[in-house]
């Protein structure tokens, strides 16, 4: 899915209907800043949302997509190549998941056999020295790799504004991951609240 041209696809049906931002936020109940995200190619509607834009700018879920209409002929050909979009979406997002997971627990290991080594050997000063910061180092490496590739793991989407967005790294660093890998506390870039946020594998 191209964001960009999906995003330009609406604006032009919208504008084919003579309808403003503002008259097609208020026929789905959003706001208009939605809209513009929509349009300008930085967030996609949200599943839910996507039957009811596609009746109100009178195209199908498959046009949408693929941010173009589509005749009857290359309906069926389209709907392959977004169905198989999306299941690749998915396939690559929940591998980068995986690996963050795998990169986490691999880490907390290597750091708990550090700790292991430091209670029950008998060391100098030097070599217990030299154990902490190999443990420190291998601990924010660690912590720094998975953190790159989880973030990318997908899509997060806010609970107050539904808004879906991959956080940018200053804003995945300041957030608080919880116990699980699909639930986090983000600042919304859209409703501009740090709240509660649910992983999406794909949009």
């Amino acid at each position: 899915m191209d964001q960009i041209k999906t995003g330009r696809f609406i604006a032009q049906i919208r504008k084919e209907k003579n309808m403003t931002q503002k008259q097609l936020a208020e026929e789905l109940l959003i706001s208009d800043r939605t809209v513009s995200k929509w349009e300008t190619g930085k967030g996609m509607p949200d599943v839910s949302l996507m039957m009811p834009l596609c009746e109100v700018l009178g195209i199908t879920v498959n046009e949408l997509l693929s941010g173009e209409r589509i005749s009857d002929e290359d309906y069926k050909k389209k709907a392959e190549e977004n169905m198989v979009n999306i299941l690749d979406e998915k396939k690559i997002n929940l591998k980068r998941l995986l690996t963050s997971s795998g990169i986490y627990i691999a880490t907390g290991f290597a750091g708990g056999i550090n700790i292991a080594v430091l209670w029950f050997e008998e060391m100098n000063t030097k070599a217990i020295t030299a154990i902490i910061i190999s443990t420190v180092i291998t601990f924010c490496l660690g912590i720094a790799l998975a953190a790159i590739v989880d973030r990318r793991a997908g899509y997060f989407e806010c609970t107050k504004c539904h808004t879906v967005f991959t956080p940018d790294s200053k804003t995945y660093l300041k957030g608080i991951l919880s116990v699980t890998p699909f639930i986090a506390y983000f600042h919304c870039p859209h409703c501009n609240k740090s709240t509660l946020c649910k992983r999406k594998i794909t949009k």
